[in-house]
């Protein structure tokens, strides 16, 4: 399979990384959302974080004037009929991610492999809703697209050998490296991160430690960039709680119950960096705790 045409469903935070790592392994980016206002934020991020790449000489600026050129936006789905390749990365509910294959399906070319960012979601169940089952993967990129460097290449029950090949080969041209992963709940990644997410927030919620002393104790006593708390904001709480859902409903296990602290942050509104509020305040100069 031949891929050179890429489409990209949402240009939120990982859409827009997607966007430029494609843009920037020379394929051809057609970006689409819902709001346009979403795709102009979309295409100046893009273009800020290429500039602070050519300001640390990790790219020229002839690379960044030139993967600039690549990327087109719009707001009809339909727009992505003659692509080779699609990703979802849409918001993390199944609904969603459903309802933008159905709309989709009909304008694509037969040949069209159909993937999803999908962090947590059955790949087997969202390829059962489209009309090619065998060409359609998870293709899972980590947050922030352009750092890090790991896929999860996610087989569904139907997806076939030639269509796993080529995602692997676009891995691999992105620069990047491919883990494979079976499509069991949350796969590799967040199988294993979410639940210490959601034991931090447990050890906050029984007064075990307050969010400062819980993010340097992982930082400092486990050498983590980040601590968990501080990484759950950066996520996303909505994304932490819909993935803990998943990983509770898909497994049976209590282990897996979400945190009701985190449900009540979640109700709140309060999700971390993008929304002003999560375990941090972002309101003012420094992230201030909120418990």
């Amino acid at each position: 399979m031949d891929i050179q045409r890429v489409g990209i469903v949402g240009a939120g935070q990982m859409g827009n990384g997607i966007a430029h790592v494609f843009a920037l392994a020379g394929y051809d980016v057609v970006m689409t959302d819902i709001s346009q206002d979403s795709l102009d934020k979309a295409r100046k991020l893009i273009d800020r974080n290429l500039t602070r790449q050519v300001s640390r000489e990790k790219i020229s600026q002839a690379d960044k004037d030139t993967a600039m050129g690549r990327i087109s936006s719009t707001m009809q789905l339909s727009d992505l009929g003659d692509t080779d390749l699609v990703i979802e990365a849409a918001t993390e509910r199944e609904t969603v991610k459903t309802a933008i294959f159905e709309d989709l399906v009909p304008h694509l070319k037969p040949t069209t492999i159909l993937t999803s960012n999908t962090s947590s979601i059955s790949i087997t169940r969202l390829a059962s809703r489209t009309d090619r089952p065998e060409k359609f993967m998870g293709f899972h990129f980590m947050n922030p697209v352009p750092v890090m460097q790991l896929v999860e290449l996610i087989r569904g029950i139907a997806t076939d050998k030639e269509t796993f090949d080529a995602c692997h080969t676009v891995v691999e041209r992105l620069g990047k490296t491919a883990a494979t992963a079976e499509d069991f709940p949350a796969f590799i990644v967040n199988r294993i991160l979410m639940p210490m997410i959601n034991e931090a927030v447990y050890t906050l919620y029984e007064g075990v430690g307050n969010v400062r002393s819980i993010d340097m104790a992982m930082k400092l006593g486990t050498n983590h960039p980040m601590g968990p708390l501080e990484l759950a904001d950066f996520i996303g709480l909505d994304t932490c709680l819909a993935i803990m859902n998943v990983l509770h409903d898909g497994l049976a296990d209590t282990k897996y119950r979400p945190c009701p602290l985190l449900t009540k942050y979640v109700e709140a509104g309060w999700l971390g960096r993008k929304s002003g509020r999560g375990f941090y305040d972002y309101r003012g100069d420094e992230p201030v705790p909120t418990r």
